[in-house]
């Protein structure tokens, strides 16, 4: 009756957490989705707890006590600027979950096969009681799924904290790598395929050859992070969530857990088609984002010409009540702001006063997938004027004026003009072909990513400098 029970509760919570990830595509089903992720959760909680061999009811209970209110306390306090490391701290745990069910598998392995040895075998109970029943080729499979759980879940445990330092401005967003850089990653991987024999032939203590392959592992996720620079940082984000989603898959796998195969596979193979398309995005080749950066330097940037024109509140606003279209185009630097509420009221000011109105926005504007989407969507914003870059860019020549709110890479012509350039061939708002162009920006910085931009320094293009909420909200009472 039990495993009757939990089998149909993980089919519903796999169709319902399918349906979640399927209505997250648009804005109008998200909220929907997220309601059928919370009760697919919630319901794979249950079953789990009321399961064939479940027990430790009062430690579950602590667990699940501590667990809820320390996720409920983050998501209060936490900013919408802060959900980018966010993630990728919640990544980081479930590397760490994996890391810990495979050496726990480990160690009730080495006991099952002990007492079965000396005949004890029916005293066992739970997870235990179910290894003591699988047969050799079995247990072969069960340490090759452990292998790979500890494996890419200390490998996603170190990235995925690398990639919350980075993105919380705590470590250095410039590339960097140890001497050997490659050969380092390629050596350290070699080694665990060699342990990985070692383990499977049970030469050895298992759990010695588990603790070295942990301790390269975790080599081999801090090193390929560090070796990533600030661009490239939304698909790493997405890459790590991949990561996460096999770890799961492979604690699945290790504790015969249905539930855990599919969602992890779900998560999983998301995270990687999300990634591969946001490199299409940018023109990078997924192998090299991956591989931190491979494929060579480039050479020295073409030199920029000219000089960054300031302009104030006035000179904006006057160009804004004299035009008749303008287009958005916001970046990481509305978010840091919280500008967002702001925009929305501009927006809201230029639209009652009969102008078109209309966002760009980037595949990988900001620093996580869909992150200008999600703030727009807090401030009200009609979603019907926000666009893809796909379907805007060829609208720039006619517009009469752009305005960028914190974005750098994305609006960099450097891209297209100068083939050294760390963005060379990356898809671009091609903004600077707009009659005018106004960047809101708080200094002469070259953003995250360290990489200059010529189009602040071009004829139609007029700083205006600033925190991008004051400098809107100094706009508002200018519009008419």
């Amino acid at each position: 009756m039990e495993y009757g029970f939990t089998t149909a509760a993980y089919v519903v919570a796999s169709v319902l957490f399918i349906l979640s990830l399927g209505g997250l595509s648009g804005q109008e089903s998200a909220k929907r989705a997220i309601w059928y992720g919370i009760v697919g959760m919630g319901l794979a909680v249950v079953a789990t707890l009321f399961g064939p061999g479940a027990g430790n009811w009062l430690l579950s209970l602590i667990m699940i006590a501590i667990g809820g209110t320390g996720g409920w306390l983050v998501a209060k306090r936490v900013q919408m600027t802060e959900m980018p490391q966010l993630v990728a701290a919640m990544h980081s745990l479930v590397g760490l979950a994996a890391v810990f069910v495979g050496f726990n598998a480990q160690i009730e392995l080495s006991r099952v096969l002990r007492l079965r040895a000396e005949g004890f075998e029916a005293e066992l109970t739970g997870f235990a009681a179910l290894l003591a029943h699988k047969t050799a080729p079995e247990i072969a499979m069960l340490k090759i799924e452990v292998f790979l759980g500890i494996f890419i879940g200390a490998v996603t445990f170190t990235g995925s904290v690398v990639a919350f330092g980075k993105l919380a401005g705590r470590v250095d967003g410039k590339p960097k790598k140890l001497p050997g850089g490659h050969m380092l990653n390629a050596g350290a991987l070699a080694l665990s395929l060699l342990i990985g024999v070692l383990y499977f032939t049970g030469v050895g203590p298992a759990v010695f050859w588990l603790i070295l392959v942990t301790l390269l592992a975790f080599f081999i996720g801090y090193h390929l992070i560090m070796g990533i620079g600030g661009a490239d940082m939304p698909v790493v984000v997405s890459m790590l969530n991949s990561y996460s989603g096999w770890a799961a898959a492979m604690i699945g796998f290790t504790l015969s857990n249905d539930l855990l195969i599919v969602t992890g596979a779900l998560v999983g193979s998301s995270g990687a088609i999300l990634s591969y398309i946001m490199c299409k995005a940018m023109n990078r080749n997924f192998v090299s984002v991956i591989l931190g950066g491979f494929g060579g330097e480039t050479g020295p940037a073409a030199e920029i010409e000219g000089e960054q024109i300031a302009i104030d509140a006035d000179g904006v606003a006057s160009a804004l009540n004299e035009a008749d279209s303008v287009v958005i185009v916001p970046g990481y630097g509305m978010a840091v702001a919280q500008a967002q509420g702001a925009v929305s009221e501009l927006t809201r000011k230029l639209r009652a006063a009969g102008k078109t109105v209309r966002f760009a926005i980037h595949p990988v504007a900001g620093r996580l997938p869909g992150h200008m989407n999600v703030l727009l969507a807090e401030a009200k914003v009609p979603y019907d004027i926000v666009l893809e870059m796909d379907e805007i860019n060829e609208d720039f020549p006619s517009t009469d004026v752009v305005i960028i709110i914190g974005s750098n890479d994305i609006v960099n012509p450097a891209a297209q003009d100068d083939p050294n350039s760390p963005i060379a061939g990356m898809p671009v708002l091609e903004v600077w072909r707009a009659k005018q162009v106004f960047v809101s920006k708080r200094g002469q910085g070259t953003g995250y990513s360290g990489i200059e931009n010529p189009l602040f320094f071009k004829e139609n293009t007029r700083m205006f400098y600033g925190d991008a909420k004051d400098s809107i909200n100094k706009l508002l009472p200018m519009i008419d």
